[in-house]
């Protein structure tokens, strides 16, 4: 190994001053994102109830491939995390460059399934035909940004993996100017710009991906980080590499495609009770969104820092390192909860729905924060199990939170026709779900034995 990788070194230590930062760069990484879906759903709110309801359905469905993208995502970011910890820097750039092969073999299985699967599915699945035709027409130009999303996420993993989470902040600010601009220009016919309602909110976030991404490759090329890891230095086709990563992570895309999937099962449910129920919903899927961010920050925390450490042969530390990850995770999540029960007019009237819509949306905005509370320490766990190697226990963890979680939905919301604020107490058997096992898991030790 030349000199000039040898000074080069990756390796974590377990402090609070470390841990924050690496979460609060990711943690803006992911909220601008966040801004993008609620500014859309505001413009689109601007449109009508029946909009704002419809963009409930076009944005879950769009999030099951992003998900997906997000376990590719989350296994290689423990690879290379991984050799982070080991110190091993001429293996990163490999695994970065079949990482994004298979990628875009997942961006374009992706688009097929929308383009002749997805006319037929929500014909199946929606009562009203106009509704399935408007989203049909969304989601055929929407699917366009997915390989544009799965190597900006790519990015993230490495980004993340190699202590580089400073840098994700610009291509995410990039992106969520971007978006808003386009947003408030396409679907209202601003600035010259032609008016596309709807199909304006697809296009922009087509555009915004693409600016973020274009971005935050120009800036890891100037700041000198693609030639500190040999990014680009060999696009040679390696078996070994890809596999690996496909073992790693295939377990977490399963996950959290099933998971999301899922979620659309829900919306689907949500829109059998109209179009009220279903805007409201779309608000807590907002929440879940935005004010979860620092739980997800904490949580891919976890995820590099146990792999990094564990790559040290510091195994001791391991839990004490959890636990500390989890009560940042924790304190965040409660002063989120105790905001939007205190404030909750202050959130919910962004969206200018009127009084019936906020008195309706407050007892179910009431269970999301707390379950938000409880996927705060779920999540930690859930992801320091992928960052010790195992992600088939994840989704072994997964398929028993969303079994409970479907027969669940499907009883109160489908058979008793309950309020959708039953509905919602959903969430707090699949977190309690994930968390049993991850948490069991890690304290047995038996992680121990993993090796990637």
């Amino acid at each position: 190994m030349g000199k000039a990788l040898q000074e080069i070194n990756l390796q974590v230590n377990t402090s609070n001053r470390q841990i924050l930062g690496i979460a609060l760069p990711i943690t803006a990484a992911i909220i601008v994102p966040q801004i993008n879906f609620i500014t859309n759903n505001i413009f689109l709110g601007g449109l009508g109830q029946k909009e704002l309801a419809l963009a409930g359905i076009t944005g879950v469905y769009y999030l099951i491939f992003a998900v997906m993208g997000h376990g590719l995502n989350n296994g290689l970011q423990a690879l290379i995390s991984r050799r982070a910890g080991e110190n091993r820097i001429d293996a990163i750039g490999n695994l970065f460059s079949q990482g994004l092969r298979v990628a875009m073999v997942f961006a374009l299985i992706g688009m097929l399934l929308t383009w002749f699967i997805a006319p037929t599915v929500l014909g199946w699945s929606l009562h009203d035909a106009e509704s399935v035709q408007v989203c049909v027409r969304f989601l055929n130009i929407r699917i366009l940004g997915l390989p544009f999303l799965y190597l900006y996420q790519m990015r993230n993993a490495l980004l993340v993996g190699t202590n580089n989470s400073k840098y994700l902040v610009i291509g995410t600010a990039t992106e969520a100017i971007t978006n808003i601009l386009f947003d408030y220009s396409l679907i209202y016919g601003k600035f010259g710009m032609p008016q596309l309602g709807f199909d304006g909110a697809a296009y922009a976030s087509i555009i915004s991906e693409f600016a973020g991404l274009l971005v935050i490759f120009i800036v890891i090329r100037w700041n000198g980080v693609a030639k500190q890891l040999h990014l680009f230095r060999n696009w040679a086709y390696d078996a070994s590499n890809v596999k690996l990563i496909i073992n790693q992570s295939y377990p977490l895309i399963l996950q959290h495609g099933i998971s999301v999937i899922s979620w659309e099962f829900f919306y689907i449910l949500i829109e059998h009770h109209g179009e009220r129920d279903l805007a409201v919903s779309n608000t807590m899927r907002n929440i879940f969104g935005f004010f979860g961010c620092f739980t997800w920050a904490f949580a891919a925390t976890a995820n590099t820092m146990v792999s990094n450490v564990i790559g040290q042969n510091r195994e001791h530390h391991v839990k004490e390192l959890i636990y500390r990850i989890m009560s940042w995770s924790l304190g965040f999540a409660l002063l989120v909860c105790l905001f939007l029960n205190i404030f909750p007019h202050l959130f919910l009237s962004m969206y200018g729905q009127g009084d019936d819509f906020i008195a309706a949306a407050i007892p179910v905005l009431r269970v999301v924060s707390s379950a938000l509370v409880l996927m705060s320490i779920a999540v930690v766990w859930m992801n320091a199990v992928t960052g010790t190697g195992n992600s088939k226990m994840n989704l072994l963890s997964e398929i028993a939170a969303i079994s409970f979680y479907c027969i669940y939905v499907y009883i109160v919301l489908e058979k008793l026709q309950l309020p959708i604020v039953w509905g919602w107490a959903s969430e707090w058997i699949y977190w309690s779900t994930i968390f049993i096992p991850s948490f069991w898991y890690m304290q047995s030790g038996r992680w121990k034995n993993t090796r990637l």
